[in-house]
């Protein structure tokens, strides 16, 4: 049982990167309009996006993989929350390309942003009332959310 829940884990967390390269440019090798913006010099090269994000979706995998295994362990309530405040951030996550990248919007991708960290500092907060270790496989995320949120904030304000 434990396996499977793993890679259901898995599955969930590492899905908003699955279909984030449906429109990601620097993946994709489309990027005719990304490459036209102007970027902060503290942006990293394409690889390390793809590098960065494989190891925060494998932590977020873990740490969903954590709390599920606390169930009948702690209460359904703080379960459930865990896993309402975990498909908001899957969906904001997955959302963020798709309005940045597909619709090239770095304006309301921000917008996006701003509420995807939200909810994964709740999520984080979240996680933690159930597994205090999964709540520390979030914070490289909820710290990487910031970095992106810099990132975005400069398109919009340079472009």
């Amino acid at each position: 049982m434990a396996f499977f829940r793993f890679v259901f884990a898995m599955f969930l967390s590492f899905l908003p990167g699955a279909l984030g390269i449906l429109v990601t440019p620097i993946i994709s090798g489309t990027n005719r309009w990304y490459d036209t913006l102007e970027n902060s010099l503290w942006t990293p090269p394409g690889w390390v996006f793809s590098v960065v994000w494989t190891i925060l979706y494998f932590l977020i995998g873990v740490a969903l993989f954590l709390v599920m295994q606390k169930q009948g362990r702690v209460s359904q309530i703080k379960l459930n929350n865990a896993y309402i405040l975990f498909a908001v951030n899957i969906v904001l996550n997955t959302l963020w390309s798709f309005v940045f990248f597909g619709t090239q919007s770095p304006f309301i991708a921000l917008l996006v942003l701003m509420s995807l960290i939200i909810i994964a500092v709740f999520m984080a907060r979240a996680f933690f009332q159930v597994s205090v270790s999964a709540f520390w496989l979030i914070v490289p995320y909820i710290l990487w959310l910031m970095f992106a949120l810099y990132l975005n904030g400069i398109i919009v304000y340079l472009n």
